[in-house]
């Protein structure tokens, strides 16, 4: 027999990997919502359409998403991600060649210097 999937805790599940509390998702789905009615809804083995597809759209996710989620599932394709494309792939031969904190601070001063020539061919314009 086949694990039946249970929308409420997957409607849980994606509101807490987002670090949203069940007021904040009442809040977004508008003033027929509160917190009590978000723990309702994640107490419900299925969700009706049109209300997982609001929650869904507030959750930036699927309905599909949603309902087919499963721990396990992810957890497998994590492992056999890291198994296969990290440990033994190209990704794991790369190493950062910049300080990205450097180059954060060449494009500042690329537009300090853009500003203040904005800023002279202003002053220029106005001498006229």
């Amino acid at each position: 027999m086949p694990n039946k999937v249970h929308e409420g805790k997957n409607i849980k599940r994606f509101r807490e990997m987002l670090g949203m509390k069940q007021d904040a998702l009442a809040f977004e789905l508008g003033d027929d919502w509160n917190q009590k009615k978000v723990s309702l809804l994640e107490g419900k083995e299925t969700v009706e359409p049109e209300i997982l597809e609001q929650v869904a759209k507030v959750l930036k996710v699927t309905p599909e998403a949603i309902k087919n989620f499963s721990e396990e599932a992810a957890i497998n394709f994590v492992n056999n991600f890291n198994d296969s494309s990290v440990n033994n792939g190209p990704l794991n031969n790369y190493h950062c060649t910049f300080n990205p904190l450097d180059k954060v601070i060449e494009l500042y001063e690329r537009l300090l210097t853009s500003e203040r020539e904005k800023n002279d061919l202003a002053g220029k314009q106005t001498k006229k």
